[in-house]
């Protein structure tokens, strides 16, 4: 599973995908009639021209990077599962949706489905959200099909060692002063949410050094650990990397520190070469392709740099192909 795309790069198609995906009150979790008038009265008259333009510049003939990179990962864990297993993508929005996959599934003959959110870190808005729509459609068979969840996979050595397969040729051409983790964002307030204590998120600088009970649901503190596990499987000394958040949306407060803030901040340092993971996408998309491989690009131009790299996403790459069907099998262990 993942989180979905439009059908097309124009207004029309964007705006239906905005519309599902932002109505949806774990992504935009204020009270009803608050985000009714912002998603109807802010959102909607607006950012799907401002979007749809954004995906015009990543569309290729196959359509959406995040669709075909997903569709191509389907492809290469089936061959590898072999006879037995049946593979389905599903998107949260859009399509191929949680509904039809899940009926192919069916159709298959598949009564019992791993199912696992292509979310390395745990999120509300994205894996909480994935799968509550999973058990919804899933509890409504009158023969309910077993479930077992792949849960989020931030640290796991198999994901990591994909992400270095991917990133170590990208250094050792490009010889970078600084290295960038730069994660999607989320408001704060979603990051104390997930905090059970009500005491440790975002309550101090070092709240995200190290993994403990209180921030074990914490997707900000999931990606230092996701940094730091990269970071180590690449070599990287502690002075050479920095971990930072992009796709920040409206005036409250995301969690920092921000990716197009830190950016002129290193030029000023005297950072010339960058190179720049965006570790909590698995497949390439509008976040990566246009956002930094080609925003931040400019950007950096803008403010002195000489060359900022993206290094692509594990996409359906061996070693994540080989990664995926290991962490499948693995969950469906105790089924046979």
């Amino acid at each position: 599973m993942n989180l979905g795309t439009p059908d097309a790069p124009e207004t029309g198609p964007v705006r239906r995908y905005l519309r599902e995906f932002l109505s949806d009150p774990r992504v935009l979790d204020i009270g009803a009639v608050g985000r009714a008038a912002l998603l109807n009265l802010v959102i909607l008259p607006t950012r799907p021209q401002k979007s749809a333009e954004a995906y015009r510049k990543v569309w290729s003939r196959r359509g959406s990077p995040l669709l075909y990179h997903s569709q191509d990962l389907v492809d290469e864990v089936r061959t590898r599962l072999g006879a037995g297993w049946a593979v389905e993508l599903a998107m949260r929005y859009g399509k191929p949706s949680i509904p039809d996959a899940m009926e192919r599934l069916r159709r298959a003959g598949a009564d019992r489905i791993v199912v696992f959110p292509l979310y390395p870190q745990y999120a509300s808005s994205s894996t909480g959200s994935s799968l509550e729509a999973v058990y919804q459609y899933a509890s409504q068979a009158w023969n309910v099909p077993q479930l077992s969840v792949i849960g989020p996979f931030f640290d796991h050595p198999k994901f990591i060692e994909a992400c270095r397969a991917v990133g170590a040729p990208v250094i050792e051409a490009r010889q970078p002063d600084h290295i960038l983790f730069s994660f999607h964002g989320l408001p704060e307030r979603q990051i104390k949410k997930s905090d059970d204590t009500g005491a440790h998120c975002l309550a101090s600088e070092h709240c995200c050094d190290k993994m403990v009970a209180a921030n074990r649901n914490c997707y900000r503190a999931q990606c230092y650990a996701t940094a730091r596990a990269l970071a180590a499987a690449l070599g990287l000394a502690a002075d050479r990397w920095t971990v930072t958040f992009q796709s920040r949306l409206g005036r409250t407060p995301w969690i920092r520190p921000y990716t197009d803030v830190v950016i002129p901040e290193l030029a000023a340092r005297g950072v010339r070469k960058l190179v720049v993971f965006c570790p909590a996408f698995v497949a390439d998309c509008l976040e990566t392709v246009e956002e930094i491989g080609m925003r931040a690009v400019e950007q950096w131009k803008q403010v002195g740099g000489d060359e900022l790299t993206l290094v692509p996403a594990v996409n359906s790459t061996p070693p994540w192909a080989d990664a995926v069907t290991a962490m499948v099998r693995d969950q469906a262990a105790s089924w046979t």
